[in-house]
């Protein structure tokens, strides 16, 4: 484990979830006595400073992986870091501050030939992945047969047609008063950047690439860098039109998906993470005989790190039974990528009021390198200013 701060928790208890498979066996933090506190916390024998010490395992060989849940700016280096010492990295969300970074990470992935994924993890829970199931077999009968109808067997749920995708939450200013909260340089944006990511990235696994979005976004109420709130509207590449909205100053706070398709409409209403009971699956009138195609499961688990954790195992289990190609990590960086280049999209439109492409954004142009581009509307002289001088990038 790479930081011991509250996430890092969350990833310790996602491995003791899976205690017969996996142990965690170090943990690094600049603070000895966090890192200290934290092997005691979770009974590892192993803590220090020194990332290059964990990565040899201090004589007792390499680790299988390293967990990133440091703050987001450094988790290229860190990540970079371990790639080169030949350990696969699980990367905490955002995987990096900007498309650059993230193609940065890719060349040093490529390079060594060791994998990055990222945590993403409401991937990981068996409404999604029954969501997938029945998305896939609707584009599957229409590249078989050019159509959208149910077919022979009556059991497709026709074309997506319209999505939403909701992150509304709430932070107070208390939230805001840790240092690397709320700016640029350090974040790398607001609630689309590192909060709405979580949704966007689900949405993205169900409904597939997006093609161009058009957005805005404003700091309505928290005295940050960033913005608080953020809305757009996505035109994916099969046609379904989304909004997606995000926020931190929502008090009545939710997580959202719905997709309505031709014959039935799925969505899934929760917080941190979905069980199946938070799903619901509405046939169209006439298509009632589609929930037979929606069986929940009152045993499956949530939608947690420790579901993506059981993934990420399983794909380790693949390589140990020499499967060639091995089995990527879950989810991999690339795929990731276009997550967070959703998230510039929406950054670039919001800022500039111009329509954004998928593939727009390129080196050179002014949100590749970082997320908030030429700087926020917002911005005045003196923050864009200081905000440069904290990271010149």
């Amino acid at each position: 484990m790479v930081g011991t701060g509250a996430i890092a928790g969350a990833h310790a208890a996602a491995v003791a979830a899976h205690a017969d498979r996996a142990v965690v066996v170090h943990a690094v933090d600049l603070g000895p006595a966090r890192a200290e506190q934290f092997a005691a916390r979770h009974g590892l024998t192993g803590w220090g400073t020194d990332l290059a010490t964990a990565l040899t395992g201090d004589g007792a060989g390499p680790p299988d992986l390293a967990h990133i849940c440091t703050p987001p700016g450094s988790h290229v280096p860190l990540a970079a870091q371990c790639l080169e010492a030949g350990v696969p990295v699980l990367l905490e969300k955002p995987p990096a501050l900007s498309l650059a970074e993230v193609d940065q990470l890719l060349a040093v992935s490529e390079r060594t030939r060791v994998d990055v994924a990222v945590v993403f993890q409401h991937r990981f829970g068996a409404g999604a992945e029954r969501a997938m199931v029945l998305l896939a077999d609707a584009r599957a009968r229409r590249a078989a047969d050019g159509t959208d109808e149910e077919g022979e067997a009556g059991a497709g749920i026709g074309r997506p047609l319209v999505a939403t995708c909701h992150t509304l939450w709430y932070r107070d200013a208390d939230y805001f008063a840790v240092p690397w909260r709320g700016r640029w340089g350090v974040e790398g944006g607001g609630p689309t950047m590192g909060h709405g990511i979580h949704q966007i990235d689900l949405l993205l696994a169900l409904l597939g690439p997006w093609e161009e979005v058009s957005a805005m976004a404003g700091r309505q109420a928290r005295d940050t860098e960033t913005e608080d709130v953020s809305t757009a509207l996505v035109r994916f590449a099969d046609g379904t039109l989304a909004t997606i909205v995000n926020s931190l100053v929502s008090p009545r706070q939710t997580s959202s998906i719905r997709i309505d398709a031709e014959y039935a409409t799925l969505e899934v209403d929760h917080l941190y993470g979905y069980t199946d009971a938070d799903w619901t699956f509405t046939p169209a009138p006439g298509h009632e005989h589609l929930s037979d195609r929606w069986v929940p499961d009152a045993a499956a688990p949530r939608s947690s790190h420790s579901s993506q954790m059981g993934a990420v195992l399983d794909a380790f289990g693949t390589r140990d039974e020499g499967s060639h190609p091995p089995a990527p990590l879950p989810v991999p960086l690339r795929e990731a990528r276009d997550t967070l280049e959703l998230v510039a999209a929406v950054y670039a439109s919001a800022f500039t009021g111009r329509l954004i492409r998928r593939g727009d954004i390129v080196p050179g142009h002014p949100f590749y390198a970082r997320m908030n581009g030429s700087g926020a509307p917002w911005a005045t002289p003196d923050a864009a200013r200081r905000t440069t001088e904290e990271d010149p990038a």
